[in-house]
């Protein structure tokens, strides 16, 4: 059970987080920094990667690696912002080396269970988040190296901002991993199945819908997002017929729910694109807005949250009230925030109050295992 003073460094560098989201409004003009970066490295990199780790390890406390990987990602983030680019590449190598060597320890070097189907969904979602954020953290540097120096590779879509948004695919697989972890293991072959194509084509999917984002092919990029939108709406239903009912179902459907929205604005903005009299600015970054906030801080949330509390479930809380909240804020309050200060300031504070009520509060009694079983 991850401790209060750990949970309270992630509530902080994930608060720090949104707030960086609406810096435009506070920033000097002309600025030369791009605080972006800092808002997706904070959630992404340095609170996402860290609690992968923090998860895979099942320690009480932060082992020296998680810690060295903390201290790392933040130096990483903060030389990628000031533009600093030859620490930032070398931080990027040794930040894949540590996830890599904890990967390694538990699980394989080449992931085999992958291609086995008596190895859990959830273990297999599990090991490639790990070797999703060592494989993105290499390329990160690949891509500095080549868009700042070497320019062998010329594509508009591989910016730095574009390419640093794939560390948030790591924290999309382990909330898979928590999602299938907490479906009945006893649903029948055809169950299994679908659990490992959900599995398959939610990786794959991903990757191939990222090489024609590259490509600019908004046509394949339509058909490859439709298909993962009907694979996330069939994880859903499994979700809720084969979930065991535990607090816990109540925060990962929400979570799911939120992608199943961030998929649908996905798709909305594809098709905007070909419509140019209806792809303003305006609309569009609106719904990219909408697609950034559910996915990010919406469904990814959902599950780094369950991980902080993985073991102290269940908690005192009105969990229908605190979903609805956290809708509010990311609905609702989060967009407005990129064009009115004050809706900005309240997501920070409704953010905030809602990460510290959901870490604060001391479990009650039973908490559940990796398999959805009960665990003293």
């Amino acid at each position: 059970m991850m401790s209060n003073k750990l949970r309270a460094l992630f509530m902080a560098m994930m608060s720090l987080a949104l707030f960086f989201g609406f810096f435009h409004h506070f920033q000097f003009r002309n600025a030369p920094y791009d605080f972006d970066r800092l808002h997706i490295f904070l959630f992404n990199l340095c609170s996402g990667g860290s609690i992968i780790l923090f998860f895979t390890q099942k320690r009480a406390e932060a082992t020296l690696r998680v810690r060295l990987f903390i201290c790392l990602s933040l130096g990483y983030a903060l030389f990628a912002f000031f533009k600093v680019y030859p620490p930032a590449v070398l931080l990027a190598f040794i930040l894949a080396g540590i996830v890599e060597s904890i990967r390694i320890e538990h699980f394989s070097l080449f992931p085999v269970n992958f291609f086995q189907s008596r190895v859990p969904v959830y273990e297999k979602f599990h090991q490639a988040s790990l070797l999703c954020l060592s494989i993105g953290l290499v390329m990160s540097g690949c891509v500095i190296v080549n868009n700042e120096y070497l320019k062998l590779v010329s594509f508009p879509k591989l910016t730095l901002n574009t390419f640093f948004l794939g560390f948030s695919f790591p924290l999309s697989l382990i909330t898979f991993s928590e999602i299938f972890a907490l479906m009945k293991d006893d649903a029948g072959d055809m169950a299994n199945i679908l659990k490992n194509i959900g599995f398959w084509f939610i990786n794959l999917g991903v990757i191939i819908f990222f090489v024609f984002i590259l490509f600019e092919k908004p046509a394949m990029e339509l058909v490859v997002s439709t298909i993962l939108f009907l694979t996330v709406v069939m994880v859903f239903r499994m979700f809720l017929t084969l979930g065991v009912k535990v607090q816990q179902k109540k925060f990962l459907l929400s979570g799911i729910s939120f992608l199943v929205f961030g998929a649908v604005t996905g798709i909305i903005y594809i098709v905007l694109g070909f419509f140019p009299e209806a792809y303003t600015p305006e609309t569009s970054g609106f719904i990219m807005r909408l697609h950034t906030f559910s996915s990010l801080y919406g469904w990814n949330l959902s599950g780094l949250a369950m991980i902080c509390r993985h073991g102290a479930f269940p908690i005192q809380l009105n969990s229908t009230a605190a979903v609805a909240f956290h809708w509010g804020t990311v609905i609702i309050l989060a967009p407005l925030g990129m064009y009115y200060p004050w809706a900005a300031v309240a997501a920070v504070f409704c953010y905030t109050g809602f990460l510290y009520i959901l870490f604060s509060r001391e479990p009650t009694h039973l908490s559940i295992s990796n398999n959805g079983t009960a665990a003293g």
